[in-house]
C-alpha cells in the first residue's frame, strides 16, 4: 500500500452522508506576510492563528523538528514568527501549533519555503463539506500562503487554464457546477504576482477528479474490528463486483491529504495498517475506478476508533434507584460511541448480565429488569462490549446501587405509612429529615430510615434530608432532591370534600328540574279550576288553594338552597391565564467567505434556542424537504449552498425538531438572484405620537451596509454601516410627517455597491391609542429553568382584553372581565420555564376598536445555560462612602449582554451590551444603602435570552473601617504533637489578602486575594516552634485609606507532654436549667494553668491559674446549650502552652427531664386482620430503659431495653393512643418526658375531612333551610283539618275563595256570582266567605 501523491474527489454522492458523530479537531492557520510585496523572500514573517481558542504559547516547527516557540504575556489568537530574508538555512517545510489545556494542538497545513526568488508551493484540496444538491457543485480550494496573488486552475491535457481568481486573502475557491463525466481528470494549481506575471510558483500536488456513481458500490470491512488500540494492526478489505479495477481507500477527516490506492487482486483489495496511531481514527470509505477515471458508488461509511481508553460510560436508572419489589426498572447505559455493544455488570457476579450488540445500540435501548426481587439489589455498572480481542482500557463514570424495598409509593393512603431512606456512599454521623410544611418537624436517624404516618391526612407535603459527618459535626450537607408525598388519588376512594361537591352538584340539577315541573303543575291546576263548574268542588277548592300557596313557599326555599349550593367552593380569584409556550422559533441567517461577492459561496445556518432540539430542517418555497441536519453542541446546523445558481432562488425558512414537537418556521430568507444579496426583512413596533420608534432591518449576512428608504423620496432616509446581520433605524420623535411606507436595502461595503432587492414595504400610521399598561413579573425576571413565572398586565380602564407578546409575537390573550368593576388586569402564568422561554415580553390591552401602546418590555432571562462569569470589584470590595466602585463582569463569549444583580432587589439594577467578553458596571458615589451582595450574569439576546449561571456573589462594603476578621483553628486550637492544623482568618470581606502574625515573631505569613483560599494558613506537623499566640488582619492589594482592625488572639496549644488530669462535676452530670455547675480539674503538678475544653468548640472555654493542684470552673445558671462533652488539660507556667494529655471526657445534661423520645409504628398505624404492630421508641441517650403507656390504662403497658413493643389487637384492645418514655439506668428515679402520642386504629381508619370554612358555613345554611322547610310543611299540614271542618259547617252558605292566580289567566267579563253551571270556556268565580 502506497500513499498517492495526489488527492481524489469521488463525485458528490458521498457528500450527502453525514459525519457528525466524530468531532475533528480544527487546525491552526499558517500564512506569510512581507513588507516587500514583489519580493516577499526579502523579508518574511510567518503568522500562526488558533482557530477557536486563545492561547499563551505557540510553536513553529521546521522539517518536523522544533525551531522556535513563543510565549505571550497574555492570551491571544495569533502570534508572528520573524524569518527575515529567505536563505538556504531557512528553506524547508514549516508547520505551527498552539498550546491547549492538556497539550499541543494538531499541526497546521504544511508550508514549503523553497529557494529565494520563488513563490511558495501552493496546496490543493477538495472542500469536505460541499452541498448535497442535485447536479452537485464541487469546490476546489487552493492556498497560496501570501495575499494578493493570482490563482490559476490547470487541467492535464488542456493548453489553457480552466479558471483563475484574484481573492483578497491567501486562498482561492474554484467551483465546478453540475459535476459531469467530462469534468474528470487531473488538476493542478499555480500562483503568480499580479504585477509580475512571469514569476510563478511551483505547481501544487496533482488532484485527480473521479466522477463516481457509474459502477455498483463496493463493501468495506475491517479485521479484526473497527475499534483497536494504538500499535495494533488493522486490515481494510474493499470488495467490488468487477475485476481489474483500481481501489481507493479514503478517510473523510483527511481528504486534504493523500488517499490510499491499490490494484485489485481479482475483484478486491486489502489496505493494511501495521501499527495504528490515534490520528488514524476517522470515517473510512472506498470505491474503485477504471482507466478512464469512471468510478463506482461509494461504500458505506466505516467508523474506526484508535484509542487507548474508551470514553467513560455512565449508567442511568429509571424511574429510581430505590424501587418497590415486583416493579420493573430500566438501566440505560450511555456513552459517546454509537454502534458499539454494551454490557451490564453486577458487582460480585462473573460475566455480563445482559448484552446489547452494536446494531441495536442506537442510544435509545436500555437494560430491563422485570419484576425485581431482593436478589436484584446490588451495585450495577456498564461497559462497552466487543466481539474481538483488544487491549483498550474500559472505564465507567459511575455505578448505580439498586435498592429493592417493600414499602409503598410516594402516594399516601389514609392511615398508611411510608418509609424514607436517605442514603450516601460514605460514613455519616447522623441524618435529619425536614418537612417544608412544618418548620419544627425535623426527625433524626443514624441509619437514614424515617417512617412517615398519614394519620388524618396530615403527612402530605415536600420532604428533604441532610446529613452530618464526624469530622465536621457542626457542618451540614446540602439538602437532597425533595420528594413530594401526595394524598390518595380519586380512584376507588372519595374524600369528604369531593363527595360533598358531587352531592351538591347533583342536588342543584334535581332542584332545577323540580322547579320546572312545579311551575308546569301549577299552570295545569289553574286551568282545571278555571274550567270547573260543579258545585261539589267547592270544598276541594279550599284544598287546592292551600296546596298552591304551599308550593310557592317550597319553590322559594328550593331557590334559596340552589343559590347556596352554587356558592360552594367558589371565590373571587384573579384571572390567571396559563401560557402554553410554543416550541421556540429558530433563527436563520447566511454566511460567506467572500464578503464582496457572497453569492460566490453561501452557507445557510439555522440555530434554535431550545437545548432539546434534535434536528433542523431547511425548506424552500414552503414545500419540499431541502435537507436535514442533526443539531450540534451549539444547537445549530449548517446548510451549504455553494455558488448560487438559478435553481437556488426562492424563499427559505427552517424548523427545529424536538422529540414530540416541531417549531414554528423561522423568518423567511429570500434569495432573488445569482449575483444579488438576499432580500431583507423590515419590521417595527406600533408607532406612537411623540415617542421614539425603532425600525428593524434584518439583512441575513454579516458585514453589510443598511439603508432605509421612504416612498416618494429618492435618497435613503438613513444609512448605517456594518454592525451585524441586522440594523435598527431610529425615528427620535414620531410625528405626522413621519407616516408613510418604508423599505430597507442592504449593500456590500466596498464600492461599487452591490445592492439587495428592497424589502416588503412597511406602513407606519399613527392611530389613536390608550396609554400603555403597567407590566411586570411578580418575582425576579432572572430565573432558572423550571421556575414559575407570572406576568402581571394591568390598566385603570375597565373591561379590557389583554395580549401577551414574546419578541413581538402574540403568545397568549385574556378576555375582559365584565362582572368586575374597576381596573382591568390579567395574570399570564408560565408554570415551568424552559431554556427557550426567555426573551423580551410585553403586553397590550384593547376594547372593541382601540388598542393601547405597548407596555415597557420585561427581559425574561433563563439562566444555567452558559458557564458562570466572574465578578471583581475595582479598586476593591471595601470602599469609602462617596467614592465610586467599578464591578467588572468577565464572561467567556463575545457579543453578549450583561446584567448586574443586587441581593434583595426585584430586577437587575444595570444592563450593558458588550462587543468583547466583559463589561464594567459603575456604582457612583456609593452610600451605606449600596452595601450588599452583588452578582452578574450574561446572556445572548438573539436566542431567547439564554443566560449563564450567576457569578459567585461579591459582598461590597461601604465603610471607613474594615470589618474585624475572626481567627480560628481547625480542628482545634488544642492539638497533639505532630498533628496538622489550619488557622482560618475569616470575615465578611472576600477576595482580599490576609496577614497572619505570631507574637514575638518579626515576620508574617501573607496570602493574597487571588490565592488566599478565604484565609487558610495550614501548619503541618505541629512542633514546639509552632506553639504561640496568633492574630491576623486583612491585607488589601489596592491602595486605600480604610482602617484595618486586627482579629482576636488565638493561643495554639500542644497536648500529650504531661500526665493527664481528672475531671469531676458537682452536683452531678444531669442538672436542671438555671442551676449552678462546678467542673473540678485535678492535676499532678503545681504552678499550672488549667484549661477547660468542650467538644465541638475550636477554642478553650475557660482558663484558670490556681494556687494548688486543682482548678474549679464555675458555670452559673446553666442552659440547654451548656449540655455537651467536656474535658480539661493543664500546662506549666515555666513552659506555657505545652499541655498535658486530655482528661477523661465528661458528658453533662442540662434538663429538667431527659429529652423526650420519638415513637413510630411499623409497618403502619392501622391494624390488619391477624397482624401485629411494632411500636418503636427511640431516645438520644444510651443505657436507658423504655416504658410504653396506653391511654386509659393506669399501669404501664410494657417495659423494654431496646425500645421495641409488639401490640396485637385481640378483642379490639390494641386500638388507642400510645406514648413512651425512658429512664436512665444510673438515675432510675429520673424519667424523660413522654413522646408524642401515636394512635393505632382499626382497618377502617379515620376519615380525612378536607372541608374549608366557607363550605362548612354554606353546608350549615343548607341544613337550616331544610329544617325550615320541614317546619313549614308540618305547620301547614296541621292547619289542613281545620280548613276542611270549617268548610263543611257553612251548610251551603256563600263561601268565597278568590284564586287570584287563576283569575289572572281568565277572560275579562266572564265572572258570575252564582254557583250555577257555566258554559265551556267561561271562567267561574266562586265566592265563599271564610
Amino acid at each position: 500500500m502506497m500513499p498517492r501523491t495526489f488527492n481524489l474527489l469521488l463525485g458528490c454522492i458521498w457528500l450527502s452522508l453525514g459525519v457528525a458523530s466524530m468531532a475533528v479537531e480544527p487546525q491552526p492557520e499558517l500564512w506569510i506576510e512581507s513588507n516587500h510585496p514583489h519580493a516577499p523572500w526579502s523579508n518574511l514573517t510567518l503568522l500562526c492563528r488558533s482557530p477557536s481558542r486563545v492561547s499563551s504559547k505557540f510553536l513553529l516547527m521546521k522539517d518536523n523538528t522544533q525551531m522556535t516557540w513563543t510565549r505571550s504575556s497574555y492570551k491571544t489568537f495569533q502570534v508572528s514568527f520573524f524569518i527575515g530574508a529567505l536563505s538556504e538555512s531557512t528553506t524547508g517545510v514549516y508547520r505551527c501549533c498552539y498550546w491547549k489545556e492538556k497539550g499541543w494542538s494538531k499541526p497546521s497545513k504544511v508550508l514549503e519555503l523553497q529557494s529565494p526568488g520563488q513563490l511558495p508551493k501552493p496546496i490543493f484540496w477538495i472542500e469536505a463539506k460541499a452541498p448535497p444538491l442535485p447536479g452537485c457543485n464541487v469546490n476546489i480550494l487552493c492556498d497560496g500562503w501570501i495575499q494578493d496573488l493570482v490563482f490559476v486552475l490547470l487541467k492535464e491535457g488542456n493548453t489553457e487554464p480552466v479558471d483563475y481568481q484574484v481573492p483578497t486573502g491567501t486562498m482561492a475557491i474554484f467551483s465546478i457546477d453540475n459535476l459531469a463525466p467530462e469534468n474528470e481528470g487531473v488538476y493542478l494549481c499555480r500562483t503568480h504576482f499580479q504585477m509580475l506575471p512571469t514569476l510563478w510558483s511551483e505547481p501544487s500536488n496533482p488532484l485527480k477528479l473521479v466522477v463516481a456513481g457509474l459502477y455498483p458500490k463496493p463493501t468495506l470491512t475491517a479485521h479484526p474490528g473497527p475499534i483497536l488500540a494504538p500499535g495494533e494492526s488493522l486490515s481494510f478489505r474493499c470488495q467490488g463486483p468487477i475485476y481489474g479495477m483500481t481501489f481507493v481507500l479514503m478517510r473523510l477527516e483527511g481528504l486534504k491529504k493523500s488517499s490510499y490506492y491499490k490494484k485489485a487482486v481479482k475483484n478486491e483489495a486489502y489496505f493494511d495498517f501495521k501499527s495504528l496511531k490515534t490520528q488514524d481514527t476517522g470515517h473510512y470509505l472506498c470505491l474503485y475506478y477504471d482507466a478512464s477515471y469512471r468510478g463506482s458508488l461509494l461504500s458505506d461509511i466505516l467508523k474506526v476508533w484508535v484509542t487507548e481508553t474508551f470514553p467513560k460510560t455512565w449508567l442511568l436508572v429509571q424511574p429510581s434507584p430505590v424501587i418497590q419489589m415486583g416493579q420493573n426498572v430500566s438501566l440505560r447505559c450511555q456513552g459517546l460511541m454509537d454502534g458499539v455493544g454494551l454490557a451490564l455488570y453486577k458487582k460480585e457476579e462473573e460475566g455480563p448480565l445482559q448484552i446489547l450488540d452494536g446494531t441495536s445500540n442506537d442510544g435509545n435501548k436500555s437494560f430491563l429488569l422485570t419484576n425485581v426481587t431482593d436478589k436484584d439489589a446490588g451495585i450495577y455498572s456498564c461497559l462497552y462490549f466487543l466481539n474481538w480481542k483488544t487491549s483498550i482500557k474500559m472505564e465507567t463514570y459511575n455505578t448505580v446501587e439498586l435498592m429493592v424495598v417493600a414499602w409503598p409509593s410516594s402516594v399516601f393512603n389514609i392511615g398508611k405509612t411510608i418509609t424514607f431512606q436517605c442514603r450516601v456512599f460514605h460514613p455519616v454521623l447522623e441524618f435529619s429529615l425536614e418537612w417544608e410544611e412544618k418548620a419544627t418537624f425535623p426527625k433524626f436517624s443514624i441509619n437514614g430510615d424515617f417512617i412517615i404516618t398519614n394519620i388524618e391526612g396530615q403527612g402530605t407535603g415536600t420532604y428533604s434530608c441532610i446529613f452530618r459527618i464526624e469530622a465536621h459535626t457542626d457542618i451540614c450537607s446540602d439538602h437532597s432532591k425533595p420528594p413530594k408525598l401526595a394524598g390518595p388519588r380519586v380512584t376507588g376512594f372519595l374524600t369528604w370534600n369531593s363527595f360533598m361537591n358531587e352531592v351538591f352538584r347533583m342536588s342543584l340539577f334535581v332542584q332545577l328540574i323540580s322547579l320546572l315541573l312545579l311551575v308546569l303543575w301549577i299552570r295545569w291546576r289553574c286551568r282545571r279550576l278555571r274550567l270547573s263548574n260543579s258545585s261539589h268542588l267547592i270544598s276541594g277548592l279550599v284544598r287546592e288553594a292551600w296546596l298552591l300557596g304551599t308550593a310557592q313557599g317550597v319553590a322559594m326555599l328550593f331557590i334559596i338552597m340552589a343559590l347556596l349550593c352554587c356558592g360552594l367552593c367558589t371565590g373571587a380569584l384573579a384571572e390567571e391565564i396559563e401560557v402554553i409556550m410554543p416550541t421556540p422559533k429558530p433563527e436563520l441567517w447566511a454566511e460567506t467567505n467572500f464578503p464582496l461577492a457572497p453569492w460566490t459561496n453561501l452557507t445557510l445556518w439555522c440555530r434554535s434556542p431550545s437545548g432539546s432540539t434534535k434536528e433542523f430542517v431547511l425548506l424552500k418555497d414552503g414545500t419540499g424537504w431541502i435537507a436535514t441536519r442533526p443539531a450540534s453542541e451549539q444547537v445549530r446546523a449548517a446548510f451549504p449552498l455553494g455558488a448560487l445558481t438559478h435553481s437556488h432562488t426562492g424563499s427559505y425558512h427552517c424548523h427545529s425538531w424536538e422529540e414530540m414537537a416541531v417549531s414554528e418556521p423561522s423568518e423567511a430568507l429570500e434569495l432573488v438572484g445569482t449575483d444579488i444579496l438576499p432580500k431583507p426583512v423590515i419590521s417595527a413596533s406600533l408607532p406612537v405620537r411623540g415617542q421614539e420608534l425603532q425600525i428593524r432591518c434584518k439583512g441575513w449576512l454579516e458585514g453589510l451596509g443598511f439603508a432605509l428608504f421612504k416612498k416618494g423620496e429618492q435618497e435613503p432616509v438613513q444609512q448605517l454601516g456594518a454592525i451585524g446581520r441586522e440594523a435598527f433605524f431610529t425615528i427620535q420623535r414620531m410625528e405626522d410627517k413621519d407616516q408613510g411606507n418604508y423599505s430597507c436595502r442592504t449593500h456590500t461595503q466596498m464600492q461599487p455597491f452591490k445592492w439587495s432587492e428592497p424589502s416588503e414595504p412597511l406602513e407606519l400610521v399613527i392611530k389613536e391609542t390608550y396609554p400603555k399598561p403597567f407590566f411586570k413579573t411578580w418575582a425576579s425576571p432572572v430565573v432558572a429553568p423550571g421556575a414559575r413565572v407570572t406576568f402581571n398586565c394591568s390598566t385603570s380602564h375597565e373591561h379590557m382584553s389583554f395580549i401577551l407578546y414574546k419578541d413581538d409575537t402574540e403568545i397568549a390573550s385574556s378576555d375582559p372581565a365584565w362582572g368586575k368593576p374597576g381596573s382591568s388586569a390579567a395574570h399570564f402564568l408560565i408554570i415551568s420555564v424552559g431554556i427557550g422561554d426567555g426573551g423580551n415580553y410585553s403586553c397590550r390591552y384593547y376594547d372593541f376598536s382601540i388598542w393601547s401602546e405597548p407596555s415597557d418590555p420585561v427581559e425574561l432571562i433563563v439562566t444555567e445555560f452558559y458557564p458562570k462569569p466572574t465578578l471583581l470589584a475595582q479598586p476593591g470590595p471595601v470602599v469609602l462612602p462617596g467614592k465610586n466602585v467599578t464591578l467588572r463582569c468577565q464572561g467567556i463569549f463575545q457579543a453578549m449582554r450583561f446584567a448586574l444583580l443586587q441581593e434583595g432587589t426585584h430586577a437587575p439594577i444595570q444592563f450593558q451590551s458588550a462587543s468583547g467578553t466583559s463589561v464594567d458596571f459603575l456604582l457612583h458615589t456609593v452610600g451605606a444603602e449600596d452595601s450588599g451582595n452583588y452578582s452578574c450574569i450574561y446572556y445572548e439576546t438573539t436566542m431567547s435570552n439564554r443566560g449563564s449561571y450567576p457569578s459567585t456573589p461579591l459582598m461590597i462594603w461601604v465603610t471607613d473601617t474594615f470589618p474585624r476578621p475572626w481567627l480560628s483553628a481547625e480542628p482545634s486550637s488544642v492539638v497533639t504533637m505532630g498533628q496538622n492544623v489550619t488557622l482560618w482568618c475569616q470575615g465578611p470581606v472576600h477576595g482580599v489578602g490576609y496577614i497572619l502574625h505570631k507574637e514575638g515573631k518579626a515576620t508574617s505569613m501573607q496570602l493574597w486575594g487571588s490565592t488566599s483560599n478565604e484565609g487558610a494558613f495550614p501548619i503541618t506537623n505541629i512542633s514546639g516552634a509552632s506553639i504561640g499566640r496568633y492574630s491576623c488582619c486583612y491585607h488589601p492589594d489596592w491602595i486605600s485609606s480604610i482602617k484595618i482592625q486586627p482579629s482576636n488572639t488565638l493561643e495554639l496549644m500542644v497536648t500529650g507532654l504531661l500526665p493527664k488530669p481528672s475531671l469531676l462535676v458537682q452536683p452531678g452530670p444531669m442538672v436542671a436549667p438555671g442551676e449552678n455547675v462546678t467542673l473540678q480539674c485535678q492535676g499532678e503538678l503545681p504552678d499550672s494553668t488549667f484549661v477547660l475544653l468542650k467538644e465541638g468548640n475550636q477554642q478553650p472555654l475557660q482558663q484558670q491559674r490556681p494556687s494548688g493542684y486543682r482548678a474549679d470552673f464555675w458555670m452559673p445558671v446553666v442552659r440547654d446549650q451548656d449540655s455537651g462533652v467536656y474535658s480539661c488539660v493543664y500546662y506549666l507556667d515555666s513552659a506555657p502552652l505545652v499541655a498535658s494529655n486530655h482528661s477523661n471526657s465528661l458528658e453533662i445534661w442540662v434538663s429538667d427531664k431527659p429529652p423526650k423520645p420519638s415513637l413510630s409504628a411499623w409497618p403502619s398505624t392501622v391494624f390488619k386482620l391477624g397482624k401485629d404492630i411494632t411500636l418503636q421508641c427511640r431516645g438520644p441517650l444510651p443505657g436507658v430503659e423504655f416504658v410504653l403507656e396506653h391511654d386509659g390504662e393506669e399501669a404501664p403497658q410494657q417495659f423494654s431495653e431496646d425500645g421495641d413493643f409488639v401490640i396485637n389487637n385481640l378483642e379490639g384492645k390494641g386500638i388507642g393512643n400510645y406514648s413512651c418514655s425512658y429512664r436512665l439506668q444510673d438515675y432510675p428515679n429520673i424519667w424523660s418526658e413522654p413522646s408524642d402520642a401515636v394512635e393505632l386504629v382499626g382497618a377502617a381508619g379515620p376519615v380525612a375531612q378536607e372541608c374549608t370554612v366557607g363550605n362548612i358555613v354554606r353546608s350549615t345554611l343548607i341544613v337550616v333551610v331544610v329544617v325550615a322547610l320541614g317546619i313549614v310543611l308540618a305547620v301547614e299540614w296541621k292547619k289542613w283539618p281545620r280548613l276542611r271542618t270549617r268548610g263543611s259547617e257553612t251548610d251551603g252558605r256563600d263561601q268565597t275563595v278568590v284564586l287570584e292566580e287563576c283569575n289572572q289567566e281568565g277572560e275579562a267579563g266572564t265572572t258570575t256570582n252564582s254557583p250555577s253551571s257555566a258554559s265551556p270556556g267561561i271562567s267561574v268565580e266562586v265566592t265563599v266567605p271564610i
